[in-house]
């Protein structure tokens, strides 16, 4: 299928999901009377979340994409290293020391920095970063700072802390356009800085070798992309608590549909990883209706399969 076809029915697909994402949910609204005066609460609302789902699946699905290219490991992913649970606990700390919201992104992602760093030293073996022992140093990592995140939630159990309980797994429910607008910016810029590097994370997937005779600098871009995935994750947290394994889903999925060529597959993705997610979000909001099943569950039943054959198909390999 040629790709102006693929991109086409990606868009066809995204506009289906939108629309049945402002219609459906505890109480189903039909689409001729969307925009009726009654209705505009339910709508707000309603396309707050959608937009959240955007934001977030193209967030966190490209900064998978610039991970699993920059270490050359398949695995790679914000929630797996650790970033997501270490931006968590930043984000937790501060509350409880009574941190402005405000100042809440900042903690956010000063975690991410801290976690990604701990993960790195800890797979670091003769200077060098061992593919081998990353992943298991940012799944214990992660587990370590989620353990810690639900410990504090515990012993400081006021009305507060309970309620981040159900942050911490995943929710798009936004009240204020404001806290979206002040997210969306380093989020899209973020996106954009991954995409200016594309043609580099192509070389830099084929090796560093590779990388240097087309004289890239392979360890600066390295470094310039860690810090970025990390102020994307930081960022979406503050708004959608912690989501894990988009980043290792999408990127996967939309490789098998366009190729591995980053110039093609960080656009594509950002449209898939926005359908993705304004299903995951449907599926939160109406399996159980009117229960609402935190979306960082939803991801994560999906997830761990997709995790468990890439975890097989690597050892194969």
């Amino acid at each position: 299928m040629r790709l102006n076809r693929k991109l086409l029915i990606l868009f066809l697909l995204l506009g289906a999901v939108i629309i049945f994402g402002l219609i459906k949910g505890a109480v189903n609204i039909p689409l001729a009377n969307l925009l009726l005066k009654d209705n505009q609460v339910i709508l707000n609302l309603r396309l707050l979340r959608v937009i959240a789902a955007i934001l977030v699946g193209s967030g966190l699905a490209i900064s998978g994409i610039a991970l699993q290219a920059i270490l050359r490991n398949p695995l790679a992913e914000p929630y797996l290293l650790g970033t997501s649970s270490g931006a968590g606990l930043a984000a937790v700390i501060a509350v409880i020391i009574g941190v402005s919201r405000i100042y809440m992104p900042l903690a956010a992602f000063l975690g991410a920095v801290l976690s990604i760093i701990i993960v790195y030293n800890l797979s670091r073996e003769k200077g060098m970063i061992a593919d081998k022992s990353l992943i298991l140093s940012g799944v214990i990592i992660s587990v370590a700072f989620s353990s810690v995140i639900v410990f504090l939630v515990s012993l400081f159990g006021n009305e507060a802390m309970h309620e981040m309980n159900w942050w911490l797994w995943g929710s798009l429910q936004v009240y204020d356009y404001k806290l979206l607008l002040l997210v969306a910016f380093p989020v899209i810029l973020g996106i954009c800085v991954i995409y200016f590097f594309a043609q580099d994370l192509n070389a830099i997937s084929m090796g560093e070798e590779a990388a240097m005779h087309l004289g890239i600098d392979a360890q600066n871009i390295k470094k310039i992309l860690i810090l970025v995935t990390a102020l994307i994750s930081a960022s979406l947290i503050c708004i959608c608590g912690i989501i894990g394994f988009v980043g290792l889903i999408v990127p996967h999925m939309m490789r098998l549909v366009v190729g591995p060529n980053h110039k093609v597959l960080i656009p594509m993705t950002c449209l898939a990883a926005s359908i993705f997610m304004i299903l995951c979000d449907l599926m939160s909001r109406t399996l159980f209706s009117p229960v609402e099943i935190p979306i960082g569950v939803i991801t994560a039943i999906i997830g761990a399969p997709v995790f468990i054959i890439l975890l097989k198909k690597g050892r194969r390999v």
